[in-house]
């Protein structure tokens, strides 16, 4: 081969590859345009959800711990119990103190009755008294009737009078403490069922429940340990409720709305399994807007340090079912944000809870409480309301 001939030969080599440059150049332009530019992506992303603590709503010494650290409950499953010899003493007590109230209750109804027939009969005898004083007046002139007779007459009508004042004054006495109530609704009564109602939930709370289906974690109670009201003993974590934390810089954040959808890997497991889920919310600011020590950008030597938000990644529950998340595991997300017709802010849309707080209502507590208080009021009239004493 000639020199002219490899001259060519090279030529056409580099003309070739800067073809195939050119080409590839452009293709690449192309699917950056058209796709590669409509997609986010991040590996700055984690697992994120609720940690429901379990804390002791009284005091007492624990007698039994029935879950140990990576256990799988349900809601209303047995986690730890307490002493309940204590709590039931102040049960019995509370339930006496109640019977006695309704009994004092009831005794003060009874004696308003009383003290009325007994100023029925005062008044009664009044009149007598003042019939017999005026005939005696009558007979005075024509001397039938002494002097000191007359006396004794007035003074009985005086002291007819007296007594009759002293029977209203204790009426009154008495229905300052009944009026516009019965038995069952007296303030005392009402007080005495506000505290078996107390006492019946210390007694419930010696047993405390899982309050939600989840897996435990950070278990810190042994038996034989005194727990104080609101210690915390455990965590309860429901992994079917995971969500993504994916922090995103902020230059990434001008196209991404609520609702786009997004496809996740996690590195647990090597990337053979693609999540998928929507945007549900961004920050309301950046990372270090929210640190325990904000950066100082007041100073000289500043330098411009691109921030990252927060983006809630909502998942499809039917994938976390079949592939569970654990907390922190850290993902890869690719948010789709062809379409931005979504809000840039969340809609306000009201989150379900988790899980809800003790119900201080029970109607077993009610039921013995209505059961004692009828059992000690007799005939006394009907059951009337409870005035919010044990619904609270």
């Amino acid at each position: 081969m000639t020199a002219d001939q490899a001259s060519s030969v090279r030529k056409r080599g580099l003309l070739g590859l800067f073809a195939v440059v050119v080409i590839g150049s452009i293709a690449t332009a192309a699917w950056w345009y058209w796709h590669g530019r409509m997609f986010e992506e991040t590996d700055d992303a984690y697992v994120a959800g609720d940690i429901v603590q379990v804390t002791s709503e009284v005091a007492g010494t624990v007698v039994g711990v029935h879950v140990n650290d990576t256990q799988s409950v349900k809601r209303g499953d047995l986690l730890v119990e307490l002493d309940r010899a204590d709590a039931k003493v102040a049960l019995a007590a509370a339930e006496a103190e109640l019977a006695r109230a309704v009994r004092s209750a009831r005794a003060l109804f009874a004696q308003d009755g009383q003290v009325e027939a007994e100023i029925a009969e005062r008044a009664a005898a009044i009149a007598q008294a003042e019939r017999d004083l005026k005939r005696r007046l009558a007979l005075e002139a024509d001397g039938a009737v002494s002097g000191e007779e007359l006396s004794h007459a007035r003074d009985a009508v005086t002291q007819l009078r007296a007594a009759l004042a002293a029977a209203q004054g204790q009426q009154r006495q008495v229905q300052a403490q009944t009026a516009d109530t019965t038995v069952q609704t007296h303030p005392q009564v009402l007080a005495a069922e506000t505290a078996v109602h107390n006492a019946a939930l210390a007694l419930k709370r010696t047993r405390l429940l899982a309050p939600v289906d989840g897996v435990v974690a950070k278990r810190a109670v042994q038996i034989g340990q005194h727990v104080a009201q609101g210690a915390p003993l455990m965590a309860v974590v429901p992994l079917s409720e995971v969500w993504v934390d994916a922090n995103f810089k902020e230059v990434q954040l001008q196209s991404m709305r609520i609702g786009q959808p997004v496809t996740l890997s996690a590195d647990t497991y090597t990337g053979d399994v693609e999540f998928h889920g929507h945007v549900a919310g961004l920050g309301a600011g950046s990372g270090s807007a929210f640190a325990l020590l904000p950066a100082q950008n007041a100073s000289g030597n500043w330098i411009k340090i691109v921030q990252r938000v927060p983006v809630r990644i909502a998942l499809d529950p039917a994938e976390v079912q079949r592939h569970p998340l654990r907390i922190g595991l850290s993902m890869d997300v690719r948010v789709d944000i062809h379409d931005t017709a979504g809000a840039p802010l969340g809609a306000g849309v009201p989150t379900p809870p988790v899980a809800r707080g003790a119900d201080n209502g029970d109607p077993e507590i009610d039921a013995r409480i209505a059961q004692i208080v009828a059992a000690n009021a007799g005939d006394d009239g009907t059951r009337g309301g409870r005035a919010g004493s044990s619904a609270q």
